[in-house]
């Protein structure tokens, strides 16, 4: 039996340091609200980014932040509009409010809303498939990260609705389904009651019907976090291994610095699964290269897990003076010299979403737009995803 005291210091533990009710004050807003995308069951907020270079079958990549963040401050410090304006790639960040969770996070251990269909799952499908429809972007280009309850919640979403994903990242976050409670929720952030492989396969299908192809996720964890215990980016790793009919030992294992990346390839010798530790890093998102800002959580380490993120999603190109460090890999037991970044990126997606609604304009969602307001309702209907 859990103490109140017990419980009191891990909520303290998780909600952010003293004085961060205002989350992303005084931070550049460079996103745009968005509020007709659906019946909203879960209410939450939805912003925006098109960058100018924005062109028709664009992928989309939806960001999730994490507790006592906001949608603007998570994006001006990890630097998402930032890589969408050289790579030419729209972003959607749905955002959590005080009404829903008082510490802004998302309710990624609440079954209401981490099911199929329901809750805050079903706002953020709504919100997706409004801004497809909208701006005509690629369907076959859908992609989901999130930091903390972010992350939990991008594991939700790819979970729940694998068919939309290409791919997913999931920073500090957890395996779905882990918890259904919040004391369940802390026990599982500390890595205590763990799960069976064999479980958290289960989990993970009993989420949808889907029976592929399923998303690439990679995975980022620091070594010395102490809020999200690095073994449930073990977890994670180990339940997608199974959909994706891995072995449960990886490919091959590279250093790179502070970074170690362990990679499960599938036959085509992909990389469907990466799971990247960051030695002495705490809890936060790693920001380096140049982009982004650090701040609370936000933590610089000279790796930019934005840009690496994307070009592991295959949408972003390498930079080729990104990586100084030295760079060796065990493959099949033996120590080897790694190509370059670029040579390294791949080019791969996953095809075939199972929902088909006819895709508008490239008009960025407004209120006001009657019509395009209009369009996005009837194909949330078409798609089931709204009465």
């Amino acid at each position: 039996m859990k103490t109140m005291s017990d419980m009191i210091a891990r909520l303290a533990a998780f909600r952010g340091p003293q004085g961060a009710h205002l989350p992303g004050a005084g931070v550049p807003d460079r996103l745009t609200t968005f509020s007709d995308f659906g019946s909203n069951p879960g209410r939450l907020k939805s912003r925006f980014y098109l960058p100018s270079n924005l062109t028709k079958g664009a992928p989309l990549v939806v960001v999730l932040h994490g507790c006592t963040q906001s949608a603007a401050g998570y994006d001006h410090h990890a630097g998402w509009s930032q890589l969408a304006d050289r790579a030419g790639f729209a972003l959607l960040f749905p955002e959590q409010h005080h009404g829903n969770n008082p510490n802004l996070c998302f309710n990624w251990f609440r079954p209401g809303d981490t099911r199929r269909d329901a809750g805050e799952a079903l706002s953020i499908r709504q919100m997706i498939e409004a801004m497809i429809v909208a701006n005509g972007l690629d369907r076959d280009r859908i992609f989901v990260t999130g930091l903390s309850a972010g992350g939990a919640m991008a594991s939700v979403m790819l979970a729940t609705y694998p068919e939309v994903f290409a791919g997913g990242a999931i920073i500090a976050g957890l395996a779905y389904g882990r918890a259904s409670t919040v004391p369940e929720a802390f026990d599982c952030m500390r890595g205590q009651g763990a799960a069976s492989k064999e479980e958290l396969w289960a989990l993970l299908r009993e989420a949808s019907t889907h029976a592929g192809p399923w998303p690439r996720i990679a995975i980022w964890q620091g070594t010395a976090d102490h809020t999200v215990a690095p073994s449930n980016a073990e977890d994670i790793a180990a339940q997608w291994c199974r959909v994706h009919q891995l072995d449960n030992a990886p490919t091959r294992s590279e250093v790179l610095g502070v970074r170690a990346k362990h990679s499960w390839c599938n036959a085509a010798g992909e990389a469907v699964i990466e799971l990247n530790t960051i030695s002495a890093m705490g809890h936060g998102t790693p920001l380096g290269d140049g982009l982004g800002v650090p701040g609370p959580y936000m933590l610089e380490v000279g790796i930019s897990s934005t840009r690496e993120i994307a070009q592991f999603w295959g949408i972003a190109q390498a930079r080729e003076e990104a990586v100084a460090c030295s760079a060796t890999a065990v493959i099949q037991g033996k120590l080897v010299t790694l190509p370059s970044p670029a040579e390294r990126t791949p080019g791969i997606k996953k095809v075939g979403p199972a929902i088909h609604a006819t895709a508008s304009r490239r008009t960025p969602p407004a209120s006001d737009e009657s019509g395009v307001k209009k369009i996005i309702e009837d194909a949330l209907r078409a798609a089931g995803l709204m009465r």
